[in-house]
C-alpha cells in the first residue's frame, strides 16, 4: 500500500508540473509588440499610444487599456471580453465582429468606431460615447449602459434584451431593421424624434418611462404619454 500511495503521490507531481508547464508555455507575452493576433490576455496595458495599430483577431481578454489611445485601430474580431476601458480612445477604430462581452468602460470614447455584429453582452459601460457609432447588429444583452451616448448611431438590427439604458441618449440614431428592446429598463432614455415603428419587444410601460417629444414615432399599438416631452436632467 506504501509502494502504491509514493507511486500515486509521483503521478500526480508529473500531472501537475506538466500542467504547470503547459500554462507558462502558453502565457501571454504582454512585451510584444502590438501585431494582428498578438496576445495580450490579463496584460498591463494603460496609457499607451497605439492609435492606428493593426490588431486584428488580436487576445485582449482580461487586459487593462485604460487611457490607452487606440484611436483608428483595427481591433476586427478581436477578443476584448472582461477588458478594463477606463477613459481609453477608441474613436474612429474597426472593431467589425469584435468581443466587447463584460468589459469595464467608463468615460470611454468610442465615436465613430465600427462594431458591427459586435458584442456587447454583459458589458458595464458608463458614460460612455458611441456618438455616430456604426452597431449595426451589435448585441447589448443584459449590459449596463447607463448615460451611454448613442446620438446619430447606426443601430439596425441590434439587441438590447434585458439592457440597463438608464439616461441613454438614442436621439438621431437609426434603429430601424427591428431593434429588440425586449425588458430593457429605459428610464429616461431619450427617444426624441426617434423612429421606432419598426421596434421589437417595445412596451407600454417601457414608453411611459422613456423621454420622446412629438416627433417620436412608435410601433403600432403604443402611445407617447401624457407629460411627454420630459424637462432637461
Amino acid at each position: 500500500m506504501k509502494i502504491a500511495s509514493r507511486w500515486a503521490s509521483v503521478l500526480l507531481s508529473l500531472v501537475v508540473a506538466f500542467i504547470v508547464s503547459a500554462t507558462v508555455a502558453g502565457a501571454a507575452d504582454c512585451r510584444s509588440s502590438p501585431d494582428t493576433k498578438v496576445d495580450w490576455s490579463g496584460c498591463y496595458k494603460r496609457q499607451l499610444m497605439l492609435g492606428g495599430s493593426n490588431l486584428r483577431d488580436a487576445n485582449l481578454y482580461d487586459a487593462d487599456l485604460s487611457f490607452t489611445d487606440l484611436s483608428n485601430a483595427n481591433l476586427q474580431s478581436a477578443d476584448l471580453e472582461k477588458a478594463t476601458l477606463i477613459r481609453t480612445l477608441l474613436a474612429g477604430a474597426k472593431a467589425d465582429g469584435a468581443k466587447f462581452e463584460r468589459i469595464e468602460a467608463y468615460r470611454a470614447e468610442m465615436s465613430r468606431i465600427s462594431a458591427v455584429d459586435a458584442s456587447f453582452v454583459n458589458a458595464e459601460m458608463q458614460r460612455v460615447n458611441l456618438k455616430a457609432a456604426n452597431l449595426a447588429g451589435a448585441d447589448f444583452t443584459k449590459a449596463e449602459l447607463g448615460r451611454v451616448n448613442f446620438e446619430k448611431a447606426i443601430l439596425t438590427g441590434a439587441k438590447f434584451n434585458l439592457a440597463n439604458m438608464s439616461r441613454v441618449s438614442l436621439n438621431n440614431a437609426r434603429l430601424d431593421g427591428g431593434v429588440d428592446f425586449g425588458e430593457a429598463f429605459m428610464f429616461r432614455t431619450r427617444i426624441e424624434g426617434v423612429d421606432l415603428s419598426t421596434a421589437k419587444g417595445l412596451k407600454q410601460d417601457q414608453v411611459d418611462l422613456a423621454c420622446g417629444d412629438s416627433q417620436t414615432r412608435l410601433p403600432l399599438g403604443l402611445t407617447a404619454p401624457s407629460d411627454w416631452p420630459c424637462q432637461p436632467d
